[in-house]
């Protein structure tokens, strides 16, 4: 049901253009439309309030890993390349416990910004 007290400043916002005529329209509408956005947010407030706030939607546990995972392998492939053929099995170790580091750093870092 529409607000009376809404509809009556409508009213007189229309009554006061047409006894002040043109000149004073820009002024009264910007009053009318800072009356009706007080309105509407005084309504969603009011709303917000009587159901409560939203519940907080989590995405799945390992979601924020998968970026990470897919870059390591992205990025693990060539690594492999360049390690074996400059560096042989060393390189190659140490390119993957450094892969196999920064991805257990980032899980840690996940799981403890969730708690």
């Amino acid at each position: 049901m529409p607000d009376k007290r809404l509809r009556d400043d409508l009213q007189a916002t229309i009554d006061a253009r047409r006894d002040l005529g043109p000149d004073y329209e820009p002024a009264l509408v910007e009053s009318f439309v800072e009356r009706l956005d007080a309105t509407i947010a005084a309504r969603v407030r009011a709303e917000l309030d009587r159901h409560g706030p939203a519940p907080h939607k989590r995405s799945a546990p390992g979601a924020a890993m998968i970026p990470i995972a897919l870059g390591s392998m992205g990025l693990g492939i060539p690594l492999t390349a360049i390690a074996a053929s400059n560096a042989g099995l060393v390189g190659l170790t140490i390119t993957w416990l450094s892969i196999v580091v920064i991805n257990v750093a980032a899980a840690v870092a996940i799981a403890m910004r969730r708690l």
